[in-house]
């Protein structure tokens, strides 16, 4: 039998009781399925301009050892945020029941425990 696994809608709320606790905003951009949807966490900061905003997206996985974690969706590096939407809108068409939590954190921090790959 499976370790019982908490609703995704569960997840994103915790998550963004997290955020607001260490100074960062989170925000629900895209509602998915309440029970099981898959998570998007999009990392948003300002760039070299003040006008400028970059991002980074992780989403849910399995690591090769079997272990829960996250891996990056366009890679590690800071991507223009124009590049990000339309990763993030391919994603949605291919899997509507898909959440999408914004993170805005000066910092760039994620505040996930599970491991990064």
């Amino acid at each position: 039998m499976s370790a019982p696994r908490l609703t995704a809608s569960l997840w994103i709320s915790a998550h963004i009781r997290r955020c607001e606790i260490a100074g960062a905003n989170a925000s629900v951009t895209r509602r998915g399925d309440e029970q099981s949807g898959q998570i998007l966490l999009c990392l948003r900061s300002a760039g070299e301009h003040p006008w400028m905003s970059l991002g980074r997206v992780l989403q849910r996985a399995t690591l090769g050892d079997g272990a829960a974690g996250w891996t990056w969706l366009i890679g590690p590096q800071p991507q223009e945020w124009e590049t990000v939407t339309a990763k993030l809108d391919r994603q949605i068409a291919f899997d509507p029941d898909l959440w999408v939590l914004e993170i805005d954190d000066p910092q760039g921090r994620h505040f996930l425990d599970d491991p990064v790959a």
